[in-house]
């Protein structure tokens, strides 16, 4: 093995398929772990004409990589990452690149470029996604930061990523934009899987439908405006046998409790932050803070309410209905995650290009959908549009959809089954189209306990009264 072109550090489960990836393309690879495991492994997969070799010795490893080094960092986000770039960064030289491809907060990425700029080192944050599978044969990545690391690495970028509609990756943008696009990325993901979730649900307790059943109807709305890949996964899922226990479904034996990492909660975070409600997200990701807490759930059991339950004279609509309802609050949900994206663009200077960002999602990734293409001819068709759902076709859309999404929300409340995010979806839908909100209230009130005072809509300025005074 000559030098090698690019570097991998980390070898888990993506840093091992993204170096297999990368070899496969016809670079040469060196990979490197601080456990020799993985190192063994991806040597032990090294075969044929893959040209990769993983290092055992951090300082083999950089020594192996031809000038400017180029490596790829695959590791946990946080403490370590700025540990291993402490035993890193010694050991390279001005011009060298270090990619962070893992889900770092990008105030994180931004830090860590400002440290090492002054020692030449070029770094920069590079969102990564479609799991095992997108990092072996095609992920869409975001890398953002340091724009002439970004055009030393695009042709092996371009080499890797997944194509739809062209290869699955473009420069985003400068700072840490990369890793932010990703955050929201992860934001939609988490308010798509909760909508699938949530429409499983109604579809199963109030419509009776058999795990079979669900598998099918999901494949059929796969086959329409629905399709995804979160949708053709739930499929399979829903078909799975419990190999434990034989005349089961895997689905019924597996624990009602989602876990999570930081990328959900931190889209909330920034949302807030820089004022772009993003409800159906928060909703998503207080589902799942709830779903964990499960010793508190089984306290809670004692409460009245309605237990939902399959009906004999269930609504024949019942189906097409939870369709319809899950494809606009989809499309609520992708118009918040997308008014964030805007909003981040402008508050940053990052002049994020929306329609690009669609575009790279659309494969590779874990919300890669038909409907992103849709939301690309939106944001090429109106590049400053404020709002997706405002497009033209999404209006109609949405409008068309009204009475089969409030019927399905009406009678999963009438059951007592929690819709929390379709919930939320249709609630921000109703508010941005209300000329007038109850938030007079609201600036009354705390005006009258803290002085805050309030604009008036008869005259401009801000103003104050003295509520207690007759």
């Amino acid at each position: 093995m000559g030098m090698a072109q690019i570097g991998v550090l980390g070898l888990g489960v993506m840093g091992q398929n993204l170096a297999l990836n990368l070899a496969e393309k016809g670079l040469r690879v060196a990979g490197h772990d601080a456990w020799p495991e993985p190192v063994d492994k991806l040597n032990a997969l090294a075969t044929g004409a893959l040209d990769v070799q993983g290092f055992k010795e951090l300082a083999q490893f950089v020594q192996s990589l031809e000038r400017p080094r180029r490596i790829i960092l695959l590791v946990k986000a946080g403490d370590v990452v700025d540990a291993t770039l402490a035993r890193l960064v010694p050991l390279l030289s001005p011009d060298d690149i270090v990619i962070d491809g893992g889900n770092e907060f990008f105030r994180n990425t931004e830090r860590r470029a400002a440290e090492l700029e002054p020692q030449g080192v070029r770094y920069f944050g590079m969102g990564v996604s479609g799991g095992e599978e997108g990092a072996r044969h095609g992920p869409s990545l975001m890398p953002g930061g340091d724009r002439r690391a970004y055009d030393a690495l695009a042709p092996i970028l371009d080499k890797i990523a997944a194509k739809a509609d062209g290869s699955c990756v473009t420069y985003v943008g400068p700072g840490g934009s990369g890793h932010y696009v990703k955050m929201v990325h992860n934001g939609i993901e988490y308010g798509d899987m909760q909508l699938i979730a949530e429409a499983y649900d109604v579809l199963k307790h109030l419509g009776g439908l058999s795990n079979h059943q669900l598998a099918d109807t999901f494949d059929a709305w796969n086959r329409g405006e629905l399709q995804s890949f979160l949708i053709e996964i739930s499929a399979h899922i829903l078909r799975k046998a419990d190999p434990e226990l034989p005349g089961r479904d895997l689905i019924d034996s597996i624990a009602d409790a989602a876990s999570m990492k930081g990328t959900g909660k931190w889209t909330v975070q920034e949302a807030a932050e820089i004022g772009a409600p993003v409800p159906t997200i928060a909703s998503a990701v207080d589902a799942r803070v709830l779903s964990s807490n499960r010793k508190e759930r089984a306290l809670m059991r004692v409460l009245p309410g309605p237990t939902p339950s399959p009906s004999a004279s269930r609504d024949p609509r019942l189906v097409d209905d939870v369709r319809a309802a899950l494809y606009a609050a989809k499309a609520c949900a992708y118009a918040q995650g997308f008014a964030l994206l805007g909003q981040a663009s402008r508050v940053h200077a990052w002049k994020l290009n929306l329609a690009e960002l669609a575009r790279i999602w659309t494969g590779g990734c874990i919300i890669r959908a038909q409907f992103l293409g849709r939301i690309k001819e939106s944001f090429t068709a109106q590049p400053d549009l404020v709002n997706l759902l405002l497009a033209e076709g999404f209006q109609r859309e949405l409008g068309e959809r009204q009475g089969a999404y409030r019927r399905v929300l009406s009678q999963a409340i009438s059951a007592g089954l929690p819709m929390p995010a379709h919930a939320s979806a249709l609630a921000y839908y109703d508010t941005v189209r209300r000329e007038r909100l109850p938030q007079n209230l609201t600036q009354a009130q705390r005006d009258y306990f803290g002085a805050h005072t309030y604009e008036r809509t008869d005259r401009p300025g801000t103003f104050h009264t003295e509520w207690t005074r007759s």
